[in-house]
């Protein structure tokens, strides 16, 4: 991969610049340089070239980024597992994966069943950053999100997918350069990251992450003024938690600022443009099963922009992505009809992950500009309008973004109903007073004590799918098709 090599190019040209600052310590290029070499060195000895898939303990420390380099100039991929997660869930994505190595950075960490390389203490050794011959089909990572049945998807991808990305990154005209410092907020398990540490390194830039024991927000505050951040990715959630402080922020540094992962509100959004008054700032949109990002809105404080029902338009089709706008029988609509977004195009996944049936529901083929293109099925309702941007109207299912991340709904209610051996239960979204996205739960039952449900949860999922809030209910109303009344039942959250 050519990307490999414009790093490699970097650190020979910037050894002593910063590329990471991870909880106020600093990392030279030349300091990653070396972590990533002696992790190679031993990812050489203690794998073969038929194991191409290996298990990444999700850490904020500079050998867990390291690793990530070091796997993919081996032509390796990564899966990362968060350690704040269940270790059931863990061991599950292991079982997928057919993974037997796992790298952590935390020395006395070992998971049963898996050999486990440490890689904090590893001895230093000759830099070696020529990345091997590989192809381009070859994977870079997996990305496990939640699944229906209660057993989360991986999502497939490629070296290929990743230069798209990166190509289509650069078209969008941000010249990021060695002089900007970057945010990085996101857990490694959510793809957003790839962006956040990948487009830095690339330009010789500085990364700034944020500790796992910290409160994102409060951090993510202090770091934006007091370090001057001048590109940042961020979740719309985040403005909600700084939105009473927007009279004291005033940040004319920040060049770049991007938002993906939810729904973008447009009055918070205008709100917030005050508070960065010479930035860019854009709406990006995009699932995991399309690298990271695809469309793109380009938000103008002074002028009025694009939105429905108050939610900023997710815009138009990056470079080499493909979309159009589906009826249930997956036929294209035209301009200005309500639909299901679908993408095609260069950064598709190839697939998920050993689930061919699950690939069957969710991808088709259908006719592009003359040519059959293979398309994903997002699940978001949108329609396009007659300049070609795309208006986000809401999901399709019952899945949910919390914190930036995924959820499914049904996997929540799935481990619940196991629980309560199969009394009914129905997971839901309702908005908290400061504008943020939670999970209530509403069980059909008389009432009673929920906290072994609780500790039960929290063994199976991790913390950002625990309902915050639990009811109870006598029957569950019905819909005119018999169905659960899932809109009724949501109400009684906002009570």
């Amino acid at each position: 991969m050519q990307l490999l090599l414009n790093i490699q190019h970097v650190i020979n040209e910037s050894p002593e610049k910063n590329a990471f600052i991870i909880n106020t310590v600093k990392y030279s290029y030349l300091d990653f340089a070396k972590s990533i070499s002696k992790i190679r060195q031993v990812i050489g000895i203690n794998t073969n070239d038929e194991e191409k898939i290996i298990g990444l303990v999700a850490n904020d420390d500079l050998e867990t980024y390291a690793t990530i380099i070091a796997l993919w100039l081996e032509g390796k991929a990564y899966v990362p597992l968060d350690p704040a997660s269940p270790i059931d869930r863990n061991k599950n994505i292991i079982k997928q994966t057919v993974i037997s190595t796992v790298i952590d950075s935390t020395p006395t960490a070992s998971i049963d069943e898996v050999k486990t390389i440490a890689s904090k203490t590893l001895p230093d050794c000759t830099l070696d950053l020529t990345p091997k011959d590989i192809s381009d089909d070859q994977l870079v990572y997996i990305l496990f999100t939640s699944g229906t049945t209660g057993q989360p998807k991986g999502v497939s991808i490629t070296r290929a997918n990743v230069a798209e990305f990166v190509s289509a990154f650069d078209a969008l005209g941000l010249a990021i350069n060695d002089e900007d410092r970057c945010l990085q907020m996101f857990d490694l398990t959510f793809d957003l990251s790839v962006m956040s540490y990948f487009i830095p390194l690339l330009k010789g830039a500085c990364i700034f992450t944020i500790p796992k024991d910290a409160i994102k927000f409060s951090y993510i505050y202090e770091l934006l003024e007091e370090q001057r951040i001048t590109v940042a990715l961020m979740v719309p959630s985040i403005l909600h938690y700084l939105r009473p402080y927007f009279k004291e922020i005033y940040l004319p540094e920040m060049r770049y600022n991007l938002f993906c992962g939810e729904a973008l509100p447009n009055d918070i959004t205008s709100e917030w443009s005050n508070c960065i008054p010479n930035a860019k700032l854009l709406n990006v949109y995009g699932p995991t099963e399309d690298t990271i990002f695809c469309t793109y809105f380009n938000y103008h404080s002074s002028a009025n922009n694009k939105a429905y029902n108050g939610l900023v338009a997710i815009g138009q089709a990056m470079k080499g992505t493909f979309t159009i706008i589906v009826d249930e029988n997956n036929q294209v609509l035209p301009f200005n009809q309500v639909g299901q977004l679908c993408l095609g195009g260069v950064q598709l996944t190839p697939g998920y992950w050993n689930n061919p049936e699950k690939n069957k529901d969710s991808f088709f083929i259908s006719n592009y500009k003359n040519k059959p293109e293979r398309f994903y099925k997002t699940g978001d309702l949108c329609k396009m309008d007659n300049e070609g941007d795309i208006l986000y109207i809401g999901r399709l299912d019952y899945q949910i973004k919390v914190q930036g991340f995924r959820v499914e709904l049904s996997e929540i209610e799935y481990h619940v109903k196991v629980f309560l051996k199969k009394i009914n239960a129905v997971a839901t979204a309702y908005t908290d007073a400061i504008g943020n996205t939670e999970i209530g739960l509403i069980i059909e039952a008389e009432k009673f004590e929920t906290a072994p449900l609780t500790n039960y949860l929290k063994t199976k999922l991790p913390l950002y799918m625990i309902p915050r809030i639990i009811l109870f209910s006598g029957s569950f109303p019905l819909n005119s098709n018999g169905k659960t009344d899932r809109n009724k039942l949501a109400l009684l959250l906002k009570k």
